[in-house]
């Protein structure tokens, strides 16, 4: 979740003590953090060292790579341009761990370039100080020589972004046997005056009228969303050894680049001071020409959850007869004497943080693989109330009485069918898709035990789901082989139907229970949640909707 700080008075039932109903408000946002460095190890020997800057993050007691800076060329005292941004948790305790290294071949491996030193501290240390200087140590925990980086965090509660589209017109020429290899760095200016590093373009080889690539940032990180605040804008030519020619630079402000629009063009004289003061004649060092400015809003989740987007939530529950005789205490739908089993937990697990979501609390609950009184003729979709005009359930309160009612009305049978359930939140997520809004984003549960017989159909209707405002999570419960599942999850290749359309975005989500049967009851949640948010932006974006009540600009 990104971009907006917000507190969420609703219980997000995290924490050991966190009841169904009543739970500590959470306060989530983005930090922006800026790393520079000081003195660093100098690993080179016919230059200096090209550092750039790795950020770690403590998950589980293993180090994952968040992000990377640029590489400074030829620097042992870097700023770098390229911000990290990390979801802020207030009740988290989130380890962070900036490493800095050498970069001496062209890999990704961290282990080819030289280790220059690291600094290990939480994310709250740093927000609550906002600027950290410290010095770097050794893996064991020595000095890195007078190595120091400074941290500064920066909490982006703005979620505007800025886009920019910029050339160069007769820039001065700077290289010997060439042209010019020009680059662009935007500074604004912090509170004690001083010039910040913000945003740093590409360099444009050999030639003095460059056109850099369109490039957007956050309007927090330009101008600390300020648009009267003064940007300055430097021109350099590049240079392999890191000696950087100065061509020029000129100031301006947001206000100033917005006039850049609808084919109007802004142009800013590029002025060298010395050259200005040395030379008569001097106009200018070439012009830099503002094509377009665009300001937009990143929306995150919770723009869209503030903004009326209601979390629509179903529970589809197999009831086939792999899942053993519900009143013998070997079957995964036993209730045991604690009032609950994999099933049970499952339903609770994910709908306790999810009805937050939903204003009305109402989730409709089918069943899947039983036969059904009177007739007793197998359905893969049917209300566990046995209300199909009205299969709706109060609350997971309401869910799991519907539930517990159903088990002695009903006899598992089989095949394991998840296309008919699929299909059938399918139709109502089609008919939010045709009201062209950001109001409703629908989410399917499903819990069983096995195989699932029907690949091919599940198959082509998640492809199709995956076109409409729908999620659907997948919690495996026993001990089955859950590798078709695996694959239904399209986070390691993009699922296709059998007719060969790939998925327009991974929309599965799927865990095995007894991964999590030892864990805190809220890590399931935050597990098969994870994705969750991600896939809503995600789709709302796609489809370029802004939340439905959204402020002007």
């Amino acid at each position: 979740i990104g971009g907006t700080a917000a507190c969420m008075a609703y219980t997000l039932g995290s924490g050991p003590n966190a009841g169904p109903a009543i739970g500590p408000q959470h306060c989530i946002t983005k930090v922006e953090l800026s790393v520079s460095c000081s003195n660093l190890l100098d690993r080179d020997v016919a230059s200096k060292s090209d550092p750039f800057c790795v950020l770690f993050q403590e998950v589980d007691g293993n180090w994952v790579e968040l992000g990377r800076t640029e590489t400074a060329v030829n620097n042992l005292n870097p700023v770098f341009g390229e911000k990290f941004q990390v979801d802020y948790h207030f009740e988290e305790v989130q380890k962070l761990k900036f490493a800095m290294f050498d970069e001496d071949k062209c890999s990704s491996q961290l282990y080819e370039h030289d280790f220059l030193g690291e600094f290990v501290c939480t994310l709250g240390v740093i927000v609550s100080n906002k600027k950290l200087h410290r010095p770097l140590t050794l893996a064991n925990g020595k000095p890195a020589g007078k190595g120091a980086v400074t941290i500064t965090a920066q909490e982006l509660s703005d979620n505007r972004i800025i886009t920019l589209s910029m050339c160069g017109r007769k820039l001065d020429k700077k290289d010997f046997f060439g042209k010019s290899d020009p680059y662009l760095e935007f500074h604004k200016q912090g509170e004690d005056g001083k010039w910040m590093l913000v945003h740093r373009t590409e360099v444009i080889k050999n030639t003095l009228d460059p056109v850099w690539k369109p490039f957007t940032v956050p309007l927090i990180s330009l101008c600390n969303g300020d648009v009267d605040r003064n940007i300055k804008v430097l021109c350099y030519d590049y240079d392999n050894d890191g000696g950087h020619d100065f061509i020029g630079e000129f100031q301006t402000t947001v206000t100033k680049m917005s006039e850049a629009q609808n084919s109007v063009e802004v142009e800013f004289e590029c002025i060298n001071p010395k050259k200005q003061k040395k030379k008569k004649n001097y106009k200018n060092s070439g012009i830099i020409i503002l094509k377009s400015c665009k300001i937009t809003r990143d929306y995150s989740f919770l723009d869209y959850i503030l903004g009326g987007c209601q979390l629509m939530f179903t529970v589809g529950i197999d009831f086939t007869a792999s899942n053993g005789n519900p009143r013998e205490p070997s079957s995964l739908h036993y209730i045991n004497p604690l009032g609950s089993n994999e099933y049970l937990s499952a339903i609770w697990a994910v709908g306790q943080i999810i009805q937050d979501y939903d204003s009305d609390k109402m989730f409709p609950a089918l069943g899947f693989g039983a036969q059904l009184p009177p007739d007793w003729k197998v359905s893969h979709e049917f209300a566990i109330n046995f209300d199909p005009t009205n299969p709706f359930c109060a609350g997971v309160e309401g869910i799991v009485q519907a539930y517990s009612n159903c088990l002695p009305h009903i006899r598992f049978y089989g095949p394991t069918n998840f296309a008919p359930i699929i299909n059938h939140v399918a139709r109502f997520a089609s008919q939010a898709l045709q009201q062209d809004t950001a109001a409703q984003y629908f989410t399917l549960l499903i819990i069983t035990d096995g195989v699932i017989s029907d690949m091919d159909e599940t198959r082509h209707a998640i492809v199709q789901a995956a076109k409409l405002p729908m999620s659907i999570i997948i919690i495996g419960v026993g001990n089955a082989d859950f590798a078709a599942m695996e694959f239904l999850d399209g986070d390691i290749s993009v699922l296709r139907s059998y007719t060969g359309e790939e998925a327009a975005r991974d929309i599965v989500q799927f865990v095995p229970f007894r991964d999590f049967r030892n864990a805190p009851k809220e890590t399931l949640a935050k597990s098969v949640l994870a994705e969750l948010p991600q896939q809503v932006t995600q789709y709302f974006k796609q489809r370029n909707l802004s939340p439905s009540n959204t402020l002007p600009e």
